[in-house]
């Protein structure tokens, strides 16, 4: 494992020569890409200087703590307080030899869609929308709403925001799959618990330059906005729809008044598309990723449950329970994510370990 931690420091200092060089600066995404693990890296070259050192003094404590000098019990005193930095620091550096996510700094585009439950499934999808709106304004981030179509009551069918911010991927990554609510829907008036659900699509955006598309694999059809948005947006056909001909994606927007502001909306979402699709090895692979994200927003498919009557949240996968649930729908929902990462870290841990 040492020879490993010594591997990092050098990967690092390798990088900070290729990044110097005339052939990288020239490349803009591969110099995009080694940046990010030059920066990546940068706290596990520290952390080796920090351990070599620590085991320095560690080994002048235990020198001393041997001899018959007035300074033994002293370093012996201090050894136990250098073996638990030490420990730290290892702990640390174990992480950073964890398989790191391609997608690991990159800004994240954020699609709900309402699924069974009608209005009401709509009303959660717009619940979603704002909890992850307020959590992003916690966290600094800025977020862009791309494309929407809200119902009249507050809710969306679907709603498609960019969300730009350092971490924005590592915290949210997990998001992704069924959410169901149990609720009395504002729209029942016999008081009745329903069942709805919405499905939530987290996806890392690229750089433009790492997902590059030709006006020839695009066809972009106009259409007048459905959508409120003045009575320009509804005379004028601002809204778009692209499809990529070659992989057939195709998305839309129409929240803006200009045609030409849609279709750099809808151009983002869709280079966050293709990114999936080539990060995957054949197309039934995909499929089978995205059923496993999302699934079909039937009631038994689901990552998490929003119970009102019991003021609870279950994630299903952490086997865990969360109380007091209007908070974490006003942003504060910073501990389940946390626990999601701490879950997901572990098991990288083990399995390293086990390697």
């Amino acid at each position: 494992m040492r020879q490993a931690f010594l591997e990092l420091e050098k990967r690092f200092d390798e990088l900070g020569r290729q990044l110097a060089s005339p052939e990288v600066l020239a490349n803009r995404s591969e110099y995009a890409r080694l940046a990010r693990e030059h920066a990546r890296l940068q706290e596990a070259a520290a952390a080796v200087q920090r351990l070599r050192a620590l085991e320095d003094q560690i080994q002048q404590a235990e020198e001393l703590a041997k001899s018959d000098t007035e300074l033994a019990d002293l370093a012996r005193a201090e050894l136990a307080d250098l073996r638990a930095q030490a420990a730290s620091v290892e702990q640390r550096l174990m992480e950073h030899l964890l398989p790191r996510d391609p997608n690991e700094g990159k800004n994240v585009i954020l699609e709900i869609r309402a699924g069974t439950g009608g209005d009401e499934a709509a009303l959660f999808a717009g619940d979603l929308f704002r909890m992850y709106a307020r959590y992003a304004e916690r966290q600094g981030w800025k977020l862009e709403v791309l494309s929407s179509n809200p119902i009249g009551v507050g809710g969306f069918k679907h709603v498609v925001a960019g969300i730009e911010g350092a971490d924005a991927w590592r915290h949210l990554c997990h998001e992704s799959g069924v959410h169901r609510v149990q609720r009395v829907p504002v729209t029942e008036a016999g008081g009745r618990i329903h069942t709805s659900t919405a499905t939530v699509a987290v996806l890392a955006e690229p750089d433009p330059v790492e997902v590059r598309i030709d006006d020839k694999d695009i066809k972009m059809q106009t259409y007048r906005a459905s959508s409120a948005g003045g009575q320009n947006v509804q005379k004028v056909e601002s809204a778009v729809r692209i499809t990529h001909i070659p992989t057939g994606i195709t998305v839309t927007c129409e929240d803006e008044r200009s045609q030409y502001q849609n279709k750099i909306k809808a151009l983002r979402v869709l280079r966050a598309h293709i990114m999936e699709r080539l990060t995957s090895e054949q197309a039934q692979e995909i499929a089978q990723a995205r059923r496993s994200q999302v699934g079909t927003a039937e009631r038994s498919e689901k990552i998490r449950t929003y119970n009102f009557p019991q003021d609870r949240i279950t994630d299903h996968r952490l086997g865990r329970n969360f109380h007091n649930l209007p908070e974490i729908l006003d942003g504060n929902v910073g501990s389940i994510i946390e626990a999601l990462e701490e879950n997901a870290r572990a098991r990288q841990m083990e399995e390293l370990a086990r390697a």
